[in-house]
């Protein structure tokens, strides 16, 4: 029985598939696969070594570290051991052809993998939390956007999702309590979008014109300005933090909340 080891300094489920895919191209191989992941020292890579010294084996490695690579290729050749090295000559062509010098940071696949199915998870959250919906979810929020309508809360909901951050938008109207799903959430994360009378005027005609609804009270400077007064003040009722979006893009917006946030465990 030939065994082979797969070897990484990742999880090396990549590797094993690799191997298993060849196998399929022999009739009833008598193979063993044995795994090995996360070797990252060079001890780690000698007891490898070791262990398929004196048996039929064979080592396939995607060790990402140079030194590693090179301590693995001594190491097989001391013991007679046959192994193949497959990351280190495509990093090398990849290095020549795009000039650049590999990170040599393992596990960075699976890394940025788990980021984008983070990404997909965020966006699809913020979706289906958009303008107070299934507010009783709240509690998977990490932000949670508050304010009164036509104050970039959407869009700015929308640029943090699909950085990775699970958000919500919570519209407040006047004479109407905030749902109590916001008070299950830390003060620091709810974040009250305001904007000077003015301009929210402005995008409030606005958005009357392209519905075709009536300005009044939708589009009224003195019934905005009590709506933002009273944002402000359920704001400060509840210990949430406060931005001003007036003259703001987008994405000046969403990096100020990021930078206020806690920090994210990943």
């Amino acid at each position: 029985m030939l065994t082979v080891f797969v070897v990484s300094d990742a999880t090396g489920e990549t590797a094993e598939r690799v191997v298993r895919s060849a196998l399929v191209q022999f009739e009833a191989p008598d193979v063993q696969v044995v795994r090995r992941g996360n070797v990252r020292t060079a001890d780690e890579v000698h007891q490898v070594v070791l262990k398929a010294a004196g048996i039929n084996s064979f080592i396939f490695h995607t060790l990402v570290s140079d030194s590693l690579r090179r301590e693995m290729l001594d190491e097989a050749r001391a013991y007679g051991v046959d192994a193949m090295d497959l990351m280190g000559p495509l990093l090398d062509r990849l290095a020549q052809h795009l000039r650049l010098s590999p990170q040599e940071r393992p596990g960075l696949f699976q890394q940025l993998a788990e980021r984008r199915a983070r990404e997909i998870e965020a966006v699809e959250f913020a979706f289906r939390h958009d303008d107070g919906q299934h507010v009783e979810e709240l509690g998977r929020a990490e932000v949670v956007l508050v304010g009164v309508s036509r104050t970039m809360k959407t869009p700015t909901m929308l640029y943090l999702a699909y950085r990775g951050w699970f958000a919500a938008n919570v519209p407040l109207v006047p004479g109407q309590a905030p749902p109590p799903a916001l008070d299950s959430l830390a003060p620091e994360r709810v974040f009250c979008m305001l904007m000077t009378p003015s301009r929210l005027l402005e995008l409030r005609m606005a958005r009357a014109a392209y519905l075709g609804i009536p300005e009044e009270p939708y589009a009224s400077i003195d019934a905005l300005r009590q709506e933002l007064l009273f944002a402000q003040q359920v704001a400060i009722q509840h210990g949430w933090r406060r931005i001003e979006v007036t003259g703001k893009s987008v994405e000046e917006v969403g990096q100020a909340i990021v930078l206020l946030l806690p920090v994210r465990q990943e």
